[in-house]
């Protein structure tokens, strides 16, 4: 069965820092590319990052770039979103999803998140930044 598990949520102060993680198990995640999305309550659900399959190469919304960094660990079938200077805008849950993409490019990938079409998701990680 496949399955994305994230991790690494948390109440921080405004201006503080957390790493995400996102554990992917039963398909073989080198074949896609991982993205992250988005949601506080009442707002629409916002794409954040993706990082394709095979070249490491990644893209950001601009509301995160400079502040958010996303990497993957293909040994640990993990992807870890980091988060530094986190604004109180950041609060949201923080959901994964894997598009089946191969050799996609991370903006590619992205289009396919913001549209809504992946194959898997997980069922998110809470982040509360306080001001």
């Amino acid at each position: 069965e496949a399955r994305l598990m994230e991790s690494g949520g948390d109440l921080v102060q405004a201006g503080g820092s957390l790493r995400l993680s996102c554990a992917a198990s039963g398909f073989t995640f080198d074949d896609y590319c991982i993205g992250w999305f988005r949601q506080a309550p009442g707002k629409e659900r916002e794409g954040v990052s993706s990082i394709s399959s095979h070249d490491g190469s990644t893209y950001y919304t601009d509301s995160v770039k400079g502040r958010f960094t996303l990497s993957r660990d293909h040994a640990k079938n993990t992807v870890y979103l980091q988060m530094n200077s986190l604004k109180p805008e950041d609060t949201a849950a923080y959901h994964c999803v894997a598009v089946g993409c191969y050799a996609c490019s991370a903006d590619a990938c992205y289009q396919f998140l913001a549209a809504d079409e992946y194959d898997f998701r997980g069922q998110g990680t809470p982040v509360t930044v306080s001001s």
